[in-house]
């Protein structure tokens, strides 16, 4: 079962979903010209805005719960293991995908915000099974998306993984699992059952902190060590085209793209469509100015990324770890940031801390992205149930073991990520006009 959850995994992972997210996204900037300081600039400016109009939380609001779903474990393990696997070249390629895919995260927040829907209480639900079922016409690819997502955060990256690596993090500091899963799981249950308020409400204080918190010391990391930076940058990009076998163990160039690519599209989860089911509950008038808001969280993922990477690269920079030194990803992640530091227990302590809160943000905002793929399918009076069962999987989460549920979450999101492309590509001309309408709105205001 684990071989062929494996062999799943790596089949939707394969290159043709990697290049035709790359390609989408390529497409989508260039014609709608992303990729500029303007649009940028449009970007930040939005995404600390409170805007007016329909919706349930801020914009601000709606991007802090939807970093708090994608800044998890894997921007701070994975990107740790990435490097190491595939060199300092994967950073170069996570960079790459990360710019082309940077329109997709534009794309499927704009479409969430139109296709949105006002429930009868009030409430919106918005995301790709709306946008699919309302815009395309294909409620069955609708359906298939809903389902996915509920996977994801039900036995996936939103509570066994998560609730795992707190328990491990606890065990590091010698406190027991026990208690420490019932206080997690009490925590949990206090602020999801209150609804998307009280989760953007915490997201809004926990996310902007706990980026500072380590963004802050990798940057110091990096400060005390400036004199590497130089060589570090060089070998990343000889290393991510050289043609031959290189650094780190013999990775060649193919894959340390092949590696990079994947560890950007899953830092930053644009062409996924899990954060655009926030972006849909943003207070807005004007889909493309969630669009523009939601790039910015794809921005602040990416940096996040970039700093781990940059940090591991120069504590291995003189003494390789690859080969000779396996770790895995949170003990290499405080190694690297211990010897930054200069002082082991530091970086222990700044891992310890970041893992514990990127993991608990991540389990309160794939509770929201699970809960509204649950009301869609199921209808509104399953949600309670769906909700006992997430605080089910995160209790049980740190007693499992997690050699195949790896494998399925990246199986479920590959699908999630499958079904959203094909929505993006075929409401393609529907982002087109709504950008332009957008554009000649601001020409007149301005």
């Amino acid at each position: 079962m684990e071989l062929f959850l494996k062999n799943a995994s790596g089949l939707i992972w394969g290159w043709p979903l990697i290049l035709s997210l790359m390609a989408l996204g390529a497409y989508f900037s260039w014609k709608l010209k992303l990729l500029n300081p303007k649009a940028l600039g449009l970007s930040f400016k939005y995404a600390m805005g409170n805007g007016t109009g329909t919706g349930d939380v801020s914009i601000f609001g709606s991007l802090c719960t939807a970093l708090s779903a994608t800044l998890g474990t894997g921007n701070i393990v994975g990107m740790a293991l990435a490097v190491t696997m595939g060199g300092p070249g994967a950073l170069f390629w996570l960079w790459i995908s990360s710019i082309l895919c940077l329109a997709l995260k534009y794309a499927e927040s704009l479409l969430a915000v139109k296709y949105r829907k006002i429930e009868n209480d009030g409430t919106v639900s918005g995301g790709p099974m709306h946008y699919m079922s309302r815009g395309l016409g294909c409620p069955m690819l609708a359906k298939i998306f809903a389902l996915s997502g509920m996977a994801v955060a039900l036995v996936g990256i939103g509570t066994l993984v998560q609730s795992n690596s707190i328990a491990a993090t606890c065990d590091s500091f010698n406190i027991p699992r026990v208690p420490a899963t019932a206080a997690l799981t009490i925590i949990v249950a206090a602020i999801t059952m209150g609804g998307l308020r009280k989760i953007a409400a915490v997201a809004e204080k926990i996310v902007p902190l706990m980026t500072i918190f380590y963004v802050g010391s990798a940057a110091i990391a990096l400060i005390a060590n400036i004199g590497r930076l130089p060589k570090i940058l060089c070998s990343i990009f000889h290393c991510a085209f050289a043609p031959r076998p290189v650094l780190f163990g013999g990775v060649s160039a193919a894959i340390a793209a092949s590696i990079g690519v994947r560890r950007g599209i899953f830092s930053h989860e644009s062409g996924l469509g899990s954060s655009a089911i926030a972006a849909a509950a943003a207070r807005v008038d004007s889909p493309a100015k969630q669009g523009f808001a939601s790039m910015a969280g794809a921005i602040f993922s990416v940096i996040v990324c970039t700093m781990t990477g940059l940090v591991v690269l120069m504590a291995c920079d003189d003494a390789p770890l690859v080969n000779s030194q396996p770790m895995d990803g949170a003990l290499l992640t405080s190694y690297a940031f211990g010897r930054g530091l200069g002082n082991a227990a530091i970086g222990k302590y700044v891992i310890g801390i970041s893992i514990v809160l990127f993991a608990f943000t991540t389990i309160i905002g794939w509770n929201y992205y699970g809960e509204k793929c649950t009301q869609y399918v199921f209808g509104k009076r399953a949600v309670f149930t769906y909700k006992l069962a997430f605080l089910c999987f995160v209790a049980i989460g740190p007693f499992f073991d997690m050699t195949s549920i790896f494998s399925v979450a990246d199986t479920v999101t590959g699908i999630m990520a499958a079904v959203n492309l094909l929505g993006l590509a075929g409401l393609r001309k529907v982002v087109a006009e709504e950008t332009d309408a957008f554009f000649a709105t601001l020409r007149r205001t301005n």
